[in-house]
């Protein structure tokens, strides 16, 4: 009963499934085979315009690589101070782009509001040689404290992006649990809200490993095969990457899997919020449940072999995944109300 991070579920049958097609016979090495060209024809559908999709094997290297397509070495990187660029990537962003600056900001609920971002890119010293240049935005979708941002809160951050001349990235790591929360089309919450690209994730909905990183400016991809080949995720076998990316996509399934993954985050947060001293941290909008509990609950909730991650003190974090059994969530709620009990 593990609660630490969707990436502790395995992967879904249809994916495995699809796998064991792709290795039947021989294919194309490199990125020329079928998988990958009905790839880019199935995500083209789905977003509602042609895109350039490059498969990569994980979300760090996605969206490394992405925002080096945004930034200069001399560039500076807009995004929340909790972002998974910022916080979880031991600096890859800034080794990729060669050099460029992340600018933290900081959110309420994981989220970067207009005025903070349009404060921040006011004062930014723009044509100052001493200084880096702001570059690009990077929003994160779901955010690190499990919210999501509307079509309509995406565009207002692009809109003040694009005012002064920035690029705007996506991470997607947990793109289909925002997409199934919001309900919306992905088109809705990505290009027609100003995102230039999309870190495209699939790891932790069902994939054993595969991410894709989407261009909607197709002009921005120009030289992204030589940026993804340097970086060593140019895979010879490019078809066990897209092969899991199309059964992904394919009948729904992507939203399939994160809607069960919300459900089961609601379900929790409505158990452990009706608890005596249990204090939700932030709102429950996709798969990540953050919530202060007693101590007593908590230690109790360990010794019973529940896993989570103690966020902050008391705070927990608590994530659920494609697979999650609603048995598990009753039973750690159920405990914890018992231990609440004394």
């Amino acid at each position: 009963m593990n609660f630490m991070s969707d990436n502790v579920a395995g992967a879904a049958p249809e994916i495995l499934a699809a796998l064991t097609a792709a290795s039947q016979g021989t294919a194309p090495s490199y990125g020329a085979d079928e998988w990958t060209r009905r790839l880019t024809a199935r995500l083209s559908a789905l977003f509602e315009r042609e895109v350039a999709v490059f498969p990569v094997a994980t979300g760090t290297a996605a969206n490394a690589l992405a925002l080096a397509a945004l930034a200069p070495p001399w560039g500076s990187i807009y995004c929340h101070a909790e972002a998974h660029i910022h916080a979880d990537e031991c600096g890859a962003p800034e080794m990729y782009t060669g050099g460029a600056k992340l600018v933290p900001l900081d959110g309420i609920d994981g989220k970067l509001a207009p005025d903070t971002l349009s404060a921040a890119l006011e004062r930014a010293p723009k044509g100052f040689v001493h200084a880096v240049q702001p570059a690009a935005l990077s929003l994160t979708q779901a955010t690190e404290a499990g919210t999501v941002y509307s079509p309509a809160e995406v565009a207002a951050l692009s809109a003040i992006a694009s005012r002064h001349g920035l690029r705007v990235h996506m991470d997607g790591a947990r793109f289909a649990n925002a997409v199934a929360s919001l309900g919306c089309s992905p088109a809705d919450v990505t290009w027609r809200a100003g995102v230039d690209v999309l870190s495209f994730g699939a790891t932790k909905n069902g994939a054993l490993g595969a991410e894709a990183v989407v261009f909607f400016d197709r002009d921005l991809s120009a030289d992204f095969g030589y940026r993804r080949k340097r970086a060593a995720h140019l895979f010879s076998k490019m078809r066990f990457l897209s092969a899991q990316l199309e059964a992904y996509v394919t009948d729904g399934l992507w939203l399939h899997l994160a809607g069960h993954a919300n459900r089961m985050a609601r379900r929790l947060a409505d158990g452990l919020s009706a608890l005596p001293g249990a204090e939700p941290v932030h709102p429950v909008e996709a798969n990540e449940l953050f919530i202060a509990l007693p101590e007593p609950v908590i230690a109790g909730l360990e010794a019973a072999g529940f896993g989570f991650y103690r966020w902050n003190g008391s705070v927990l974090r608590l994530v659920t995944a494609w697979n999650t059994e609603q048995a598990h969530v009753d039973a750690l709620v159920a405990t914890a109300a018992k231990l609440s009990a004394g």
